[in-house]
């Protein structure tokens, strides 16, 4: 009985009339494929290839078995997403809304320890600002969100996880690295924010820091996305304040201090009032692990998680 894999060798035979051609396309040597031919009109007991013509030409047998090779293809192909729809149907899946950028360092870490926690469910990850992931959340288009905003709704509960250490990202020259910066300094400067849109986001973040410090910058710069405010930096347009763990996306020309007096960006989970679903707790559980590995402390939902 031929199975599936000679039919589709057969198949791209009849239709590239060429040994050689089909060889190619199916990227395989052309021997072991004149052989399975072979198998197929052996068991057949008749030529389906007129192998002297060129190019290739199908007897009558093998047009008859062309007609019914590609019928039972079609069958099988339809069978086979039919199944696909269905497994993945019946497959958990847990959406994660994150903001484009951000987390990726530590990302990887987090999407592997929830698949071997839970390697039944599908995590499935979502890029979108903070006000989107609140949207997303209350449609039920994502699962849970990564975001920096403590916005504020009453169908939407949220965790800070942890706040994390910002530094000012100075053009080439701006002093040594790891040096504090005054926010004063920092307000004298043009300030690079990011995203324009949509708001809030990271960007009134950064502007709180310095309103709680009893300043206003001299000039602002909004621009769409954190890439486009540190490609400004390095070229000496102004500076930015961005999250410590973003450090990896500037310029290797780009001076990253730290900011006197010390400031941060939150990492809130955003995520339905009560979700009581295995998925989430096995999230809250897989930050709860690697918090503790990586030496951060707990939110009071973590540590009661893990």
């Amino acid at each position: 009985m031929t199975d599936i894999r000679r039919l589709r060798y057969f198949v791209t035979v009849a239709s590239e009339r060429s040994f050689t051609r089909a060889a190619a396309r199916l990227n395989m040597a052309q021997p072991p494929l004149s052989r399975r031919i072979q198998e197929i009109e052996e068991e057949l007991g008749a030529q389906l290839i007129e192998r002297s013509s060129r190019p290739l030409a199908l007897t009558s047998a093998g047009q008859l078995f062309l007609a019914h090779a590609l019928q039972v293809l079609e069958r099988h192909d339809t069978m086979e997403r039919a199944m696909e729809r269905f497994i993945s149907a019946e497959r958990p899946r847990f959406t994660l809304g994150l903001l484009p950028s951000e987390f990726y360092v530590r990302l990887p870490q987090i999407v592997r320890r929830y698949r071997t926690r839970d390697p039944g469910t599908d995590l499935v990850l979502s890029e979108m600002s903070s006000s989107e992931q609140v949207v997303a959340l209350k449609e039920g288009r994502i699962d849970a969100g990564l975001g920096r905003v403590r916005i504020d709704d009453p169908a939407i509960a949220r965790e800070v996880l942890r706040e994390e250490r910002l530094v000012a990202a100075m053009p080439p020259g701006s002093g040594a690295a790891n040096e504090p910066v005054g926010l004063a300094r920092l307000a004298r400067m043009p300030l690079l924010l990011y995203p324009r849109e949509p708001r809030p986001s990271h960007a009134d973040v950064v502007l709180s820091v310095f309103r709680d410090s009893g300043l206003s910058p001299d000039e602002v710069i909004e621009v769409r996305e954190l890439e486009t405010a540190l490609i400004m930096v390095s070229a000496g347009v102004g500076a930015c304040l961005i999250p410590a763990s973003s450090q990896w996306l500037a310029h290797p020309e780009v001076i990253c201090r730290p900011i006197r007096p010390r400031a941060a960006s939150p990492i809130i989970l955003y995520h339905r009032p009560n979700d009581t679903s295995p998925q989430f707790a096995t999230l809250l559980r897989t930050f709860a692990s690697l918090f503790t590995e990586w030496g951060y402390p707990l939110s009071p939902r973590l540590a009661q998680a893990s």
